[in-house]
């Protein structure tokens, strides 16, 4: 459906996301291992990973093994990381997807053995999710001799910070790589915040994740991304009110003066959060217009006083406008939110709108 005729839509820049990945692997100086976990946090997993796939990236990241079968439904032949431990009843389906499981857990890697198939070490060093201990490496030695891992990787948990973590991290991880029988080919470790504060790698692959949709971590980064995700939305009415009348649920809004307020067809249940409300400011005709009162399930309020505007005109929640952007980072810090949350809590009712590279 033609975005003209939708009630709200996100919008995806192609041509954005594969710039950000480009630059992010020239600053790595790797190949890169793209998440595309969550649905490409929120954007299209299929689709951004078909377009991914045109810079030839060593493989991709996912969390479950629906998401990796996804890929390979629309001939995704590459590697296919699936990060979050699989559960026994998910190994048969790793098998025929050709999938590469990252374990950690002694009886899992015994399990994947007889398969013969590609895996992924994982160890913790301080993230304390999933994996081996960094100090613990020994009691997998004779597992990791029978069946060798391909690679072997942790994962930063303060990256973007100027603390000490991370060198604490590298220097676990190198600990624990001295221990292991050998050391795999592929070895790695950074994600997004990791290559933006410190580049080149030091590594085998590295992992871009919300760096490629356009959302950098801020903290003085070498590089920074291009905004790849726009959030639209159609006003559906108009009305005035009085000074003292209220908007919305719990009348948390109370006009000031007499006001025009505008409805936006977009609500929480399209992942436009609740929490917005009285809080964030949209875009109109190029213009701020402020949230008022609780963003209720299907529709949001805003107030267009000083904002010309009619039914079926275009806000924009995300994105730019005119010469002004709200980027997710700022609608992240307006609803205390992590960019992350913002992201991948955008629902499927939105429809999704690919701008292609070449447009």
């Amino acid at each position: 459906m033609h975005s003209l005729m939708r009630r709200a839509w996100v919008e995806v820049d192609l041509g954005a996301l594969l710039r950000n990945a480009t630059s992010f692997a020239a600053h790595a100086g790797v190949p890169i291992l793209p998440m595309v976990k969550a649905d490409a946090y929120g954007l299209g997993g299929v689709r951004v990973a078909r377009a991914l796939d045109e810079l030839d990236p060593w493989g991709f990241g996912v969390a479950t093994t629906i998401e990796a079968e996804e890929l390979r439904a629309v001939s995704i032949t590459r590697p296919i990381v699936v990060f979050t431990p699989l559960l026994p009843g998910d190994f048969d389906a790793a098998v025929r997807a050709r999938l590469t499981p990252a374990l950690g857990d002694k009886s899992a890697i015994e399990q994947w053995l007889p398969t013969r198939l590609p895996w992924q070490l994982a160890i913790d060093t301080g993230m304390s999710r999933a994996g081996i201990q960094w100090n613990a490496i020994d009691s997998l030695r004779e597992v990791l001799a029978v069946h060798p891992p391909e690679g072997v990787f942790t994962h930063f948990h303060s990256a973007e910070r100027s603390d000490e973590s991370r060198i604490e991290q590298e220097r676990r991880f190198d600990e624990a790589l001295a221990r292991l029988p050998f050391r795999p080919s592929l070895v790695h470790a950074e994600n997004s915040p990791a290559v933006e504060h410190r580049g080149p790698s030091r590594w085998s692959i590295a992992r871009p994740g919300i760096f490629l949709y356009g959302v950098g971590s801020g903290n003085a980064p070498q590089i920074q991304p291009e905004s790849v995700v726009s959030v639209r939305a159609r006003i559906v009415e108009t009305r005035f009110i009085d000074a003292g009348e209220g908007v919305s649920y719990g009348a948390t809004f109370r006009a000031p003066s007499r006001r025009r307020i505008a409805t936006l067809a977009i609500g929480y249940a399209d992942g436009y959060r609740r929490v917005l409300g009285n809080r964030a400011q949209v875009l109109i005709c190029g213009k701020r217009a402020p949230v008022v009162g609780v963003v209720t399930m299907d529709m949001t309020m805003v107030d267009v006083t000083d904002v010309p505007c009619e039914v079926g005109d275009v806000a924009t929640l995300i994105g730019a406008d005119g010469e002004d952007r709200i980027d997710v980072s700022e609608v992240a810090r307006l609803g205390e939110l992590s960019p992350y949350e913002v992201l991948t809590g955008l629902r499927g009712r939105l429809p999704r709108r690919y701008v292609e590279a070449d447009e």
